[in-house]
């Protein structure tokens, strides 16, 4: 029987049909996914020039039920299907256009389709049909009784125009399949979906850079459990120009989709999110957060406000392990070929140079890559050129508070930007050699003052006398300020020293702790950045509390030091903000406190550190901390020198100091004693 749709056939041609054969296909597609469908096959044969007569798409669905046909064909912009399926907010066949897709590349479309009749309870079977020159009729004929309880539809096209066999086989129309249902087919492979080209199944993974399935589930205020399948995808390419959270209720329906905040990358991190749920079968989107339906969730829902910062979560974690896995090679490659990198020598000392810059840079990266997005060619290199000036000096460790200033840093990554930061060069043998030995003198006198002698050494007479001029134990380049005098004494040579007095002055403080003898105090001619503050510079101060060496170090001795702490916050002219100051306590053992203590401090990526409070922070070392710290960083100095390795250990066998490869290092009987002697 010939029908009507409701619109003729000129405004069918205007209101926006594809002309393009593959969204055309597409379409017919997600028509039978609509019904039910779970799988689709392509079907066609073709002569020896590559001609073929017709194409046909078969689904195992549910059929067109006959009398829902006036809604299904004759309603043209108002089809029954508005719960489709759809990868975006565009859904497939909601306005009953789908099913004039076929128009871009066939004359007739000829639907047999089987459905389970609700009255008789038999399966059914009819055709309908359309011609292209007469869209605004379609015919319904040959109603019979299925000879197959199977329901479905085949879908038969002719009159073919503009398409070849090979057009249904290339490799733009694979992978066009593979973008539109790569996601959809994933989302239900636990189900067996499949759809097919001539019986083979459109294989998908390659398109898939990774993908992982997970559950969630999140308590509401009534102590409901919901469920949450979140289905995490990267691709090998980019799928649109944004990316989305896509919201799916309990049958895969797309409800609606947000935007990650991961959309200003230069990264190529190509994601999606599916979050399916029965959650969302009564949920409301809205772009009018202050309207709250009668029945049902939105998104001020306590529940979809925790499931959002779990979806940002899980997608930071990804960004970042992409960031390390993939983007970070591509960056330094990159770099490499522009000549971003500064020219380093062909010799082991500059190469060892030219691979700790690369690593840092790696890890800034992983950090935030946004910190190397949108730069010129010569703004790149400027930056790294800068970084790279920095880790060839004392100033290195700075790079982690100047990036703490710019970005917030999570307790892991800022551990592994503080380890690679924390090395030291220099650059010329003899220096080398001559600081070492008199670095390794100093370190075996002490050693023999708290190790050997500890029952008879006290810091006062001894271990102060025997680092007086050796500040480089706790830091470079600090000026002693006072030793063993009280806090009247100790702040008026701080400020000859910080403020460039003439003379030290005579400081009155009126302080019950005046009188408090820190055993070192130093002080550093030289300012860090504020990471609070790009514009202000902070001064850099040490004080140093050494114990005897038969003196645990635990809660009395940390008492202690939190005491000069708080002096230092009542004292009006300590207390600025710009000055960052560092608390020693040093003897032979810690005890448990302080053990645990080092746990709780952990996160802040400095080891030893015991006390952290605004810009003061406690350590705690034991003396083997000291030389062993020591002891790794003037090994270091030597693994980059670009000097045989031999010659250096002649050099220092002829002054009496014998250091291997390892690491470890002894001094002869001579040296010590001459050393001791000295002192």
């Amino acid at each position: 029987m010939k029908n009507k749709v409701g619109v003729n056939n000129n405004s069918i041609d205007s209101a926006g049909i594809t002309k393009d054969y593959m969204d055309a296909v597409s379409e017919l597609i997600w028509n039978g996914f609509d019904a039910g469908a779970s799988k689709i096959d392509i079907k066609f044969s073709s002569n020896e020039i590559d001609h073929i007569d017709e194409i046909n798409i078969v689904d195992n669905g549910t059929g067109i039920c006959f009398p829902d046909l006036s809604e299904t064909f004759g309603s043209f912009l108002d089809s029954v299907k508005r719960g489709s399926f759809q990868r975006s907010s565009y859904v497939r066949g909601k306005k009953g256009k789908g099913r004039f897709s076929f128009i871009a590349f066939a004359g007739t479309a000829v639907w047999s389709t089987v459905f389970l009749d609700p009255d008789s309870e038999k399966c059914l079977a009819y055709d309908v049909t359309v011609h292209a020159n007469d869209k605004d009729h379609y015919n319904d004929e040959n109603k019979r009784i299925a000879d197959t309880e199977e329901t479905g539809t085949w879908l038969k096209l002719t009159n073919l125009h503009g398409v070849t066999a090979y057009s249904f086989q290339c490799d733009d129309f694979i992978n066009y399949l593979k973008y539109e249902f790569g996601w959809f087919l994933l989302l239900n492979s636990k189900k067996g979906y499949t759809l097919s080209i001539n019986g083979r199944p459109l294989e998908y993974d390659d398109i898939l850079g990774d993908h992982e399935v997970s559950n969630r589930i999140i308590t509401d205020i009534k102590g409901v459990d919901h469920n949450f399948i979140i289905t995490y995808v990267r691709w090998n390419e980019k799928i649109g120009d944004k990316f989305y959270y896509y919201f799916l209720n309990g049958e895969k329906k797309e409800l609606f989709k947000q935007l990650t905040s991961f959309n200003n990358n230069a990264i190529n991190f190509f994601h999606s999110i599916y979050i399916e749920s029965d959650f969302f079968n009564d949920f409301t989107f809205s772009d009018n957060e202050d309207s709250e339906p009668i029945f049902g969730q939105t998104q001020n829902s306590p529940v979809f406000k925790i499931l959002v910062k779990e979806l940002q979560r899980i997608i930071n974690l990804k960004q970042k392990e992409f960031v390390r896995i993939n983007a970070a090679d591509e960056l330094i490659s990159r770099y490499e070929k522009n000549g971003v990198f500064p020219k380093f020598k062909n010799n082991k000392y500059e190469q060892e140079k030219r691979k700790d810059l690369v690593e840092v840079v790696r890890e800034i990266y992983c950090i935030q890559p946004k910190i190397f997005k949108g730069l010129n060619e010569t703004q790149e290199k400027t930056s790294i050129g800068f970084i790279n000036l920095l880790l060839d000096t004392d100033e290195r460790e700075n790079i982690l508070s100047i990036l703490e200033g710019i970005v917030s840093i999570s307790s892991e990554e800022r551990e592994n930007l503080s380890i690679l930061l924390k090395k030291t060069s220099f650059g010329h043998i003899t220096k080398t050699i001559n600081l070492i030995e008199s670095r390794f003198k100093t370190v075996e006198l002490l050693k023999t003052l708290v190790f050997d002698l500890k029952h008879f050494s006290n810091e006062r007479d001894h271990i102060q006398h025997a680092i007086a001029d050796n500040y480089w134990l706790f830091g470079e380049q600090f000026h002693l300020v006072t030793a063993n005098e009280g806090f009247e004494k100790l702040l008026s040579n701080y400020l000859y020293l910080v403020d460039g007095l003439s003379k030290p002055s005579k400081s009155k403080l009126k302080d019950e702790e005046k009188n408090r003898r820190p055993d070192l105090f130093m002080c550093r001619q030289r300012s860090i950045p504020d990471p609070n503050n790009h514009d202000d510079d902070i001064e850099e101060n040490i004080m140093v509390e050494l114990k005897r060496p038969n003196v645990t170090i635990g809660k009395d001795q940390l008492r202690q030091i939190e005491d000069y702490m708080d002096f230092i916050t009542r004292e009006d002219q300590f207390n600025s903000q710009t000055r960052k100051w560092k608390f020693f306590v040093v003897s032979n053992k810690v005890d448990e406190y302080i053990e645990k203590q080092y746990d709780e401090f952990k996160d802040k990526g400095k080891r030893y550190l015991v006390k952290s409070w605004g810009n003061l922070e406690v350590f705690a070392m034991t003396w083997d901390d000291v030389f062993r710290s020591f002891t790794i960083k003037h090994k270091y100095l030597l693994d980059k020198l670009d000097f045989d390795q031999k010659a250096i250990q002649e050099e220092l066998n002829i002054k009496g100091i014998k250091l291997d490869i390892s690491g470890s290092q002894t001094i002869t009987n001579t040296v010590r004693l001459k050393a001791v002697q000295n002192n």
